[in-house]
């Protein structure tokens, strides 16, 4: 049976964006095992407002590498009484749907995902919503067909933030996890680092020299309000939420070196974790919260570390190659990833916290500032290519590799968004 809900349930905040890619894609590499998926045409998709459902959706999971998309071959079947599945030879999914136009600005989206070997529906829902929401209904069918094929929730419908730098124009962006739906937060004349997501995704702190030296602020996307976090002698950075969202982890060279604190949202109740000579920086917390992994000096080069967030002794994780960068936990805390230093060019490695053992992920280059997809099934990166900075993913297990070349400006600093609480 259709399941039938207003899109306000499904999708939670959205903003006023811009419709159209900012960023291009080039896949490499495939998934073990690829899923034949056809999906066709919606009935009325070319009526609403932007791409066609159809071609989101199909985007969304060639990105993936886990399924071989199958053209339909002229065949449009729209509902499941219409499908012949003998005609469907190769093909083990199909998305089928139909598009009604309401009144008010506003469409009915019917779709379905059919299990073609089995004769079944697996999945029958009806969405209503505005006409120019048809990219996020369709990331949203996206996240319902992969979490249904492949058993682990889909990020279509995220966000990820950067740092778009063209000559001294700094600016601070929002998007789709595909690029699409650009949002600028902060345009600056002056540098720009650090964005980090808060977990419930409405919020990014961000370090800002707009005042002249490094000042860490707290921004709402929705109301554009924000708050100084830190804002002392010296320089001020790296910030990191908790998973609560109850404090922030800094960075702050107030008291001599670079030292790690934590903070209140609203800047208060400031407090330091970590007490030495040496340079101590990058926190980022564990999922349990429990934990900051950071990158220190203390050992003579950058190398990364673990202590207890009300602080401690400081457990040094990274042996392997000349230094070592950036740490991100995985979302089950079972690993993290980081940028990994030697032979002259940096790579994005993960290291499991149970067995040690590290997994170099990508062939080697300008490879910065990696974080986890929310799903932990992708990791999103900074690299370069033909010298400009550029995005770039890499599944966690090195097989599937995107680049997302900017049509402007060098990006740097990416940070993948929470899941949106639907």
């Amino acid at each position: 049976m259709m399941k039938r809900v207003g899109f306000g349930l499904l999708f939670g905040l959205c903003m006023s964006m811009s419709a159209w890619a900012v960023l291009d894609i080039e896949i490499t590499g495939a998934g073990e095992h690829q899923t034949p998926v056809s999906v066709v045409r919606f009935a009325g998709e070319e009526r609403l407002v932007g791409q066609t459902l159809s071609s989101v959706i199909a985007s969304d999971l060639t990105r993936t590498g886990l399924f071989k998309l199958i053209d339909p071959a002229g065949k449009s079947p729209h509902e499941p009484a219409e499908v012949k599945y003998a005609e469907w030879s190769g093909v083990e999914a199909l998305v089928i749907g139909s598009v009604r136009l309401l009144d008010g600005g506003r469409a009915e989206v019917k779709f379905r995902l059919l299990d073609v070997v089995r004769h079944t529906e697996l999945i029958g829902l009806a969405v209503t919503a505005k006409n120019e929401q048809v990219r996020a209904i369709g990331h949203r069918i996206s996240d319902l067909v992969y979490e249904k094929l492949t058993g682990s929730a889909g990020v279509f419908s995220t966000r990820i933030a950067y740092v778009n730098r063209e000559g001294v124009n700094y600016r601070l962006v929002v998007a789709d996890s595909d690029g699409f739906g650009e949002q600028t937060l902060l345009a600056l004349n002056e540098p720009i680092m650090s964005p980090a997501w808060s977990p419930d995704g409405k919020q990014l702190a961000y370090v800002s020299f707009e005042s002249g030296h490094a000042v860490v602020y707290a921004q709402s996307l929705t109301t554009q309000k924000r708050v100084v976090l830190a804002e002392f002698p010296g320089s001020n950075s790296a910030p990191a939420w908790s998973p609560d969202g109850k404090q922030i982890a800094i960075v702050l060279t107030n008291d001599g070196n670079s030292q790690l604190y934590l903070v209140r949202p609203d800047g208060s109740d400031l407090h330091r974790i970590t007490f030495n000579e040496s340079i101590d920086t990058e926190p980022t917390f564990s999922p349990d919260g429990k934990w900051l992994l950071f990158t220190s000096d203390r050992g003579g080069k950058p190398q990364i570390y673990r202590v207890p967030v009300g602080g401690g002794y400081a457990e040094r994780l990274t042996f392997e190659g000349s230094s070592n960068f950036s740490p991100r936990f995985s979302p089950d805390g079972k690993s993290f990833v980081y940028s990994q230093f030697t032979g002259g060019v940096f790579f994005i490695a993960v290291q499991d916290f149970e067995s040690r053992q590290v997994q170099i992920l990508t062939p080697g280059g300008w490879e910065k500032k990696p974080s986890f997809a929310p799903n932990g099934k992708l990791i999103l990166f900074a690299t370069e290519s033909q010298g400009r900075g550029i995005l770039a993913t890499v599944s966690s297990d090195g097989r599937v590799k995107q680049k997302m070349v900017a049509q402007r400006g060098d990006i740097r600093e990416p940070v993948w968004g929470p899941f949106l609480k639907q």
